[in-house]
């Protein structure tokens, strides 16, 4: 009997049942279901949200932790391997940047899935865009043919109107990279055996590299020639 009242209580907290105290023993009665069934929802609701609360306390917390947190001023390098891992690589770190982006070479065509891939990282561009980043866009004539003609328009239209984007096209591009913040380089390494893929990325922080390959964008970019409309 004892596990039997534990129940009923049980229920009663959740105000699915009603309790006549007088009496003894005690008696129980039903709420009517559609009601019982409304106070449950909200109770969940109320459950939820609590929870949903807890959780943005913790991630505030974890982010106040991670900006107080010092920057790494020496060398660091990570790397990804393969199409996806690469893709998903350069989009993380797209998004992490605050002041400038520069793009150079033809990444997207070295994806799986080009329009896909293309379409992600335009995405990110977009959102840098509309955060205040400086985009600037740089390479070869010839990756523009490697997307459909309705997806280059789609593109075209999406990024230029915004003043904080530029794209130049110099066909004496031989390498693909991103610059991030004047801190930060992504290099795409092209598979060994030649296929038409992405064998890795390497994301590299170091300032004497960085200030280097700044340096080089500047000169291919000072020869290069505006992208126009599609």
């Amino acid at each position: 009997m004892g596990r039997i009242y534990d129940v009923l209580n049980s229920l009663e907290t959740y105000n699915l049942v009603r309790s006549q105290t007088a009496s003894r023993p005690k008696k129980y009665v039903a709420v009517e279901p559609d009601t019982a069934l409304d106070r449950l929802l909200e109770d969940k609701k109320r459950e939820l949200q609590e929870k949903v609360g807890q959780y943005e306390e913790i991630v505030d917390d974890l982010s106040s932790q991670l900006e107080s947190a010092d920057p790494v001023e020496e060398p660091f390098w990570t790397a990804a391997v393969g199409p996806d891992n690469s893709l998903d690589l350069l989009l993380e770190r797209l998004a992490a940047a605050d002041d400038e982006i520069i793009m150079v070479g033809s990444a997207p065509a070295r994806q799986v899935d080009i329009l896909s891939g293309t379409e992600r990282i335009v995405d990110e561009l977009e959102a840098a865009l509309e955060r205040g980043v400086e985009v600037s866009l740089l390479v070869r004539p010839d990756l523009f043919e490697s997307l459909p003609e309705e997806a280059n328009r789609e593109y075209y239209e999406r990024l230029f109107h915004y003043d904080n984007y530029s794209a130049r096209a110099s066909p004496n591009i031989r390498t693909t990279f991103e610059l991030l913040d004047g801190v930060e380089v992504c290099i795409e390494v092209p598979h060994p055996l030649g296929r038409e893929e992405t064998f890795g990325v390497i994301d590299m922080k170091d300032s004497d590299f960085t200030a280097d390959i700044s340096q080089a964008f500047e000169e291919h970019w000072a020869e290069a020639k505006p992208v126009g409309p599609p």
